[in-house]
């Protein structure tokens, strides 16, 4: 059975030699000419506002969590869908989906009504 693993290994060893020459070669063989310009701080192609490290409201903080526990959520979705045809008993699996759905949506209005959905 290990060699059942070994296409799995191989996968991880290329995976790592091309991550490793990504990230060791670049420095090696790029043109290494700093200039005041190319050395300066950029947001997002702009000139920086404001310092570095100021403080960011709970409230984006709240929205990622609130985000991903949403988006991982909604993704056990995906299996369901995909073989809900070949269910033995589709009403059985809709309701079950409904289910979970449903729960997903009280822990929606939970939040809601505790305000975490408000800005400030």
């Amino acid at each position: 059975m290990p060699s059942d693993y070994l296409p799995i290994l191989i996968f991880a060893v290329v995976a790592v030699v091309l991550a490793a020459i990504a990230v060791l070669v670049p420095p090696l063989f790029g043109p290494k000419r700093p200039t005041t310009v190319k050395m300066a701080p950029y947001e997002s192609g702009k000139m920086p506002i404001g310092p570095a490290r100021s403080r960011f409201p709970i409230q984006y903080f709240l929205f990622a969590v609130l985000f991903i526990v949403f988006d991982v959520e909604i993704v056990f979705l995906f299996p369901w869908a995909t073989v809900f045809k070949e269910l033995p008993f589709p009403l059985q699996g809709l309701l079950e989906a409904g289910i979970f759905v449903l729960i997903l949506v009280l822990g929606l209005v939970y939040v809601w009504k505790k305000g975490g959905l408000e800005w400030e």
